[in-house]
């Protein structure tokens, strides 16, 4: 996980505000064939596709170039707003929460959320709608825009009649990102710059922005520095357990080889079933080191490897179009690991292709 994507506060409102009744005209213009149910078939929760692989709404693949779908393209004020981010844009999409719907409590460990911020801005609210993050609960007013840290334990209640709609966009930031984000008011760590207001981001009819969208996401085999930057996080990250020691030996033994491999292969598509029989011996010898371990944020530590690493560090270029990838959202809380309830028995299937259920 980049650690720049781990927040300091559970909140951050970054200082823009926009004119949330103009979005939710252009919302509203849409119409409802364009909503889709949301991969994973939550009751009460709909996406509209605004930013998808080549621009096709109905791609949930996280691997390829990232542009904007029809319906973007026919909203300019969105498109202002997600310029004035000052980022190179990922996956993005309008995300419904109907009235008496929540988003159940998770902690996200994909491999693209570890490398990624997730920006919100709520086009159409309510004061009793309630996002939690870790210990600290707030409302996001319309207009407002937010970032929070999604490694840490987060829900959404819709406690009202009427539907939530927010502007979610997936991205790694910017140079003008970073800048907003230094800039920013945090809830829950420290306090707000002094003086600090936000900067009203007005439409404007006669300009066609200029947005910067993810054209490399997904790399055809981890770099090596790559691969132990996301394992030692995860170590890091967990709480201290008996084989931890042994565990973090395993680490090194696979780092090693796979620079090894690196160093004479590179990503060669030629090279893939080697790095593949690196990671099945490393998955053989770290699951029951791994078995009873979970992470400060109650996740399990062994399907975090997998999510984040296992799944991700070897990709199939022959994944079926339009279906998730293996190393996709994991959003269903995982309970803390009892002695009743190993790990390793709950872990997902260990697979190097794509496919299976979107997420």
């Amino acid at each position: 996980m980049d650690p720049a994507m781990q927040l300091k506060a559970p909140f951050v409102q970054l200082p823009l505000r926009f004119d949330a009744a103009r979005l939710a005209a252009e919302v509203d213009a849409l119409g409802e064939a364009v909503w889709r149910p949301h991969p994973q078939k939550f009751p009460g929760n709909s996406m509209l596709p605004l930013v998808a692989v080549e621009g096709d709404a109905g791609n949930e693949s996280f691997n390829g170039p990232m542009r904007p779908t029809p319906e973007l393209e026919s909203c300019l004020y969105l498109q202002q707003v997600l310029a004035s981010f000052g980022a190179t844009v990922g996956r993005t999409r309008l995300m419904r929460l109907s009235g008496g719907a929540e988003v159940k409590r998770h902690a996200d460990q994909g491999y693209y959320w570890a490398e990624r911020v997730r920006v919100h801005v709520p086009i159409v609210t309510q004061p009793t709608v309630r996002f939690e993050c870790d210990r600290e609960a707030l409302n996001m007013a319309e207009g407002e825009c937010w970032i929070f840290d999604t490694w840490r334990q987060h829900r959404v209640l819709n406690d009202d009649s009427r539907s939530r709609i927010h502007l979610v966009c997936d991205t790694v930031g910017g140079d003008g990102f970073w800048n907003l984000v230094e800039a920013g008011r945090p809830v829950g760590a420290g306090a707000a710059p002094a003086g600090w207001a936000p900067r009203e981001v007005a439409f404007e009819a006669a300009t066609q922005p200029r947005v910067r969208f993810e054209s490399h996401n997904v790399p055809a085999v981890m770099s090596p520095w790559e691969l132990r930057r996301h394992l030692e996080f995860l170590l890091d990250e967990a709480v201290p357990f008996p084989r931890q020691a042994a565990l973090r030996q395993q680490v090194d033994v696979l780092c090693r080889s796979w620079r090894g491999l690196w160093a004479a292969e590179g990503p060669d598509e030629r090279a893939k079933p080697e790095y593949r029989r690196l990671l099945e011996r490393f998955v053989q010898n770290s699951r029951p080191l791994a078995a009873d371990a979970s992470l400060c944020n109650e996740l399990p530590l062994f399907p975090a490897i997998m999510m984040m690493v296992g799944r991700a560090a070897v990709v199939d270029d022959a994944a079926p179009r339009g279906q998730g990838n293996s190393f996709a959202r994991q959003p269903v809380q995982a309970p803390r690991p009892t002695s009743a309830q190993p790990v390793a028995q709950s872990a997902p299937a260990f697979s190097f292709t794509w496919g299976g259920p979107s997420r």
